[in-house]
This record gives C-alpha cells, sequence and structure tokens, in this order.
C-alpha cells in the first residue's frame, strides 16, 4: 500500500512538473528562434508566460518540500503569542496585489487577536485559502475576511463567492492531490496539495480548518482557521 502511495505520488508530482516546464521551454525557444520576426506585444507576453510558469513551478517544489517535512513528521514548532489579526492584514495585502479583480470585505475582531501559534505556518495557512478564494470564485465577487474567538479558540474565517462544493467533496477537501471537480477549478491550475499542507500545519500548532459550503444561491465555501487562544497565565516566562 505504501509502495503504492509513493508511486501515486511521483507519478503526480512528475505530471505536474513537466507541464510549466514545457511551457517555459517552449515559449523560450520561440522566442530565441524567432526573437526578430516577434514584436514587442507579442515578446511581452511570452515572457509574461514564462515568468508566471517559473512561479508556479517554484510553489509546486515548496510544495512537494513541505509535503516531505510533513511526512517525516520533522517539521515541529515552539508555540508562541501571535497577532492573527496583525497576520491577516499582512496577508489580506499581499494577495490584493495578485488579485485585483476581486473586493476584499474585512471584519476583524477590535484590539490584539492573540494565539498560541507559529506566525510563519499561521501565513502559510492563510495565504493559501485566500488565494484559492479567488482563484475558484468569480472575477468581481467578494472574499470575506472575519476574525474573532469561539470558545476557547482564536478563529480566522474566508469566505468567497464560489460554485461551492458539493456535499460528497468535502470529505476529501484535505486529502493529498484531492481537487474539487467543478468549471472553476477545471480552468485554475493547481496540485491538489495546498489544502493538505494547510490543515497539517494547523494540527502542528493543535490547530485545526474546519470547511462549510453550498453550492446553492452563490453562498460559495467558507474555510475557518481555528487555533488555540494564547493564555499569559499558561504560558511560562522561558516560553517567551
Amino acid at each position: 500500500m505504501k509502495k503504492d502511495l509513493q508511486n501515486e505520488f511521483l507519478s503526480t508530482i512528475t505530471h505536474e512538473i513537466r507541464t510549466p516546464l514545457t511551457s517555459i521551454k517552449g515559449f523560450s525557444q520561440t522566442l530565441q528562434d524567432n526573437w526578430d520576426k516577434i514584436g514587442d506585444e507579442q515578446k511581452k507576453k511570452f515572457i509574461k508566460i514564462i515568468e508566471e510558469q517559473s512561479e508556479r513551478l517554484i510553489k509546486l517544489i515548496e510544495n512537494v518540500l513541505n509535503v516531505a517535512k510533513i511526512d517525516s513528521n520533522n517539521e515541529n514548532i515552539v508555540p508562541k503569542k501571535v497577532n492573527l489579526n496583525q497576520i491577516a492584514k499582512k496577508v489580506i495585502e499581499l494577495t490584493k496585489i495578485n488579485h485585483k479583480e476581486h473586493n476584499f470585505e474585512t471584519n476583524l475582531a477590535s484590539g490584539e487577536l492573540c494565539a498560541l501559534a507559529d506566525t510563519d505556518f499561521c501565513e502559510q495557512i492563510l495565504v493559501n485559502i485566500l488565494e484559492n478564494a479567488c482563484k475558484y470564485s468569480p472575477k468581481n465577487t467578494t472574499v470575506k475576511i472575519s476574525t474573532g474567538t469561539k470558545e476557547n479558540n482564536a478563529y480566522v474565517s474566508i469566505q468567497d463567492e464560489g460554485e461551492g462544493i458539493e456535499e460528497n467533496q468535502l470529505p476529501k477537501i484535505f486529502d493529498k492531490f484531492f481537487r474539487v471537480d467543478n468549471y472553476l477549478t477545471s480552468k485554475a491550475q493547481g496540485s491538489g496539495l495546498g489544502l493538505y499542507i494547510a490543515q497539517n500545519l494547523a494540527h502542528k500548532m493543535n490547530g485545526e480548518i474546519k470547511v462549510e459550503s453550498s453550492t446553492q444561491n452563490n453562498k460559495g465555501t467558507v474555510f475557518t482557521l481555528y487555533l488555540p487562544v494564547f493564555e499569559i497565565e499558561n504560558f511560562t516566562r522561558k516560553d517567551m
């Protein structure tokens, strides 16, 4: 069984890597062979494609390295006090740069929202979820980001206005290589590793990502990251 999973992993990754590499090589060769025959606008278009496919390849390699760390159980952290409101604001500003066609609506908890977690892990999780919310929802729709507390958890919730996820697909959403099957996901590039990584990073911080989705009335999908609330009485001075 383990051998079968390894073969599936290698087969999927090989396919995912080959696609951007083929594009990079093809457009680079076209530019090299026909530089004097191609107009400036066409050159810009080809260079833009090369840039996008290079970024896709870098992200894929980063995901593969993260999966390897997760599967080997070597990615340990020392949780510290983090301000989820601050992290959410930073991630929103980063995402806006590449998704100018989307609207972003925020409803953040007042003051600091402190969790016991890891800043880099939180950023990676929220970037992944927010990027997905934009990629898999139509242009000119709104992505809503809210923060708050529930019981002993601090949370960040991200809601899109996409097509939603069929109920029978929800249990598989965090599986390695799984991608939702609908019109928008078929148009967007992806390896099916992002949510698998995000959920595992959440678990390493004693947190969890939950998903709610509806395919009715354009209600879209809500991903919520829950993390333990930072409580000073449970956090010794030497751990700071």
